[in-house]
């Protein structure tokens, strides 16, 4: 990355605020309000968030049906009308009441500016569910260059909070749905991931699922079947060098990696065998 692109970056995380509304300017935000046709509107094509509860959208509309949208919507020139910065909520919100008009400030913004808007506000708002706001970190170290450092100052958290949720997206598919519903919490599939191999996991996750097990007993029965899974390794590799070498074989592993192959025999004459095997005269 050049200095200059760094600067840059620098430069823009410092204008943020300015366009991010926070919760002092959600109240009043800068620069005078006006109206919109709602048909005049179009959503942010960087919004990270793609789960809208359906009730707590019609609350949100019956809310702004008996007394209309309190906090304008942050928008900015696009052609003949205009491309939504933030406000998504209150923007479909709207659209179910059935307002042809909304409150709206006009406000200039460069598309890598929508880009980093779009992710960092739904982060420092906590409007993501733990899979988007994973995917919204790497976006930003995907798209806007970022480390997991500058990821973490840009949205006001932990680098080990960014970390961790990053290695949610290593795991299988079907456990990332199931933790976007709600169905199991990101400190179960953290817990997952130490399952060992994919069906184990896969096969562990149906279990919290479906026995509401806690953080604990999800991390317990992690391990077991990482131990299980070891073993069975361990004990398919031993059958296949034993079949090579033909006679019996331990395998020797310690936790990091390391270990020792204990390989048997019975007389010198197998041992001669043995040894004119391992050194490819055989």
């Amino acid at each position: 990355m050049s200095r200059d692109a760094g600067s840059k970056r620098k430069a823009l995380g410092r204008g943020l605020d300015a366009l991010i509304p926070t919760k002092a300017a959600e109240a009043a935000p800068e620069g005078p309000a006006t109206s919109a046709a709602v048909t005049a509107i179009r959503p942010n094509p960087w919004q990270p968030r793609t789960e809208f509860v359906p009730e707590r959208l019609r609350e949100l509309a019956d809310s702004i049906r008996q007394r209309g949208v309190l906090q304008p919507l942050v928008v900015r020139p696009a052609g003949a009308g205009f491309e939504l910065i933030s406000g998504e909520r209150r923007f479909r919100a709207a659209q179910l009441a059935g307002l042809t008009t909304v409150p709206v400030v006009v406000r200039e913004a460069s598309d890598a500016e929508m880009l980093e808007i779009a992710l960092i506000e739904n982060v420092q708002r906590e409007d993501l569910n733990p899979i988007e706001e994973a995917r919204a970190y790497r976006r930003m170290v995907d798209e806007l260059e970022l480390t997991q450092d500058a990821v973490a100052e840009r949205v006001g958290k932990d680098r080990s909070t960014v970390a961790n949720a990053l290695r949610l997206l290593q795991l299988p598919a079907r456990i990332q749905e199931r933790v976007a519903i709600g169905e199991i919490s990101a400190g179960h599939a953290r817990a997952l991931a130490a399952a060992g191999s994919e069906p184990a996991r896969l096969a562990l996750a149906e279990r919290v699922a479906r026995e509401r097990l806690s953080v604990r007993d999800t991390e317990r029965l992690a391990r077991e079947a990482q131990r299980a899974g070891t073993d069975a390794d361990r004990k398919a590799a031993e059958d296949r060098i034993c079949r090579a070498l033909g006679t019996k074989v331990n395998l020797q592993v310690r936790r990091n990696g390391a270990g020792r192959v204990v390989i048997d025999f019975y007389n010198l004459e197998q041992l001669n065998g043995l040894i004119e095997r391992l050194a490819g005269r055989s």
